[in-house]
């Protein structure tokens, strides 16, 4: 499966505050897509909204913004920068 950077960032983060892997995240939103029902052919497209979900154990997980992506993907780099580094 390829997607866009985006898109992909946005899923990885999402798994990342779920504590679940980006494979259980995107089998769970996939599933609950084709779980909808399907739309008159023509019919205008309503835009989708990734649901709130709550982590184990953490309470509400907030809407996923440019600002904490960027916060979480920077921490993530850190963190494996600390690690090639054996600290």
């Amino acid at each position: 499966m390829d997607l866009p950077d985006d898109l992909f960032r946005q899923a990885k983060a999402r798994a990342a505050l779920e504590g679940a892997s980006l494979k259980d995240v995107l089998r769970r939103y996939i599933e609950s897509g084709l779980q909808q029902p399907t739309r008159p052919a023509g019919g205008a497209a309503k835009r989708s909204t990734l649901p709130v979900v709550r982590a184990r154990g953490k309470g509400v997980v907030p809407n996923l913004t440019p600002e904490l992506q960027a916060r979480l993907e920077e921490e993530e780099d850190l963190a494996k920068l600390h690690r090639s580094f054996g600290r």
